[in-house]
């Protein structure tokens, strides 16, 4: 199970497309992507309830802008260690903290857009 979060153009609603990139999440293209879209595990749900919101953690973000996100995935990422490990379902923080620093890369070159997701 996971997330398929997208930053949408607010008027068209349609997913942003902006220059080739290789974030990754759960799945992913290979040879990457210019879609600001990212599939991130449940498996690090525990962070986003303690450090986004915690009755809809990540889906907090959803229909609010980039720019509206950017201070709470600021704040979120800020809070979490650097753990990463090799394997992606592992729910460490560092993991979790990839995940949001992708979506704050979005959200950095497309203020405007809207998220949605699930």
């Amino acid at each position: 199970m996971s997330y398929d979060i997208t930053l949408n153009d607010p008027i068209t609603k349609r997913v942003i497309e902006i220059e080739p990139h290789t974030i990754q999440g759960g799945t992913y293209q290979v040879g990457g992507t210019t879609e600001t879209w990212l599939n991130i595990t449940y498996n690090y749900a525990e962070h986003f309830y303690r450090l986004i919101d915690r009755e809809k953690g990540i889906r907090f973000l959803y229909g609010k802008t980039g720019a509206e996100s950017i201070p709470i995935l600021k704040k979120a990422i800020s809070k979490l260690k650097d753990d990463v490990v090799g394997d992606y379902w592992e729910p460490t923080e560092g993991n979790a903290k990839e995940a949001l620093k992708g979506l704050l890369y979005f959200a950095e070159i497309r203020p405007d857009g809207v998220w949605d997701g699930d």
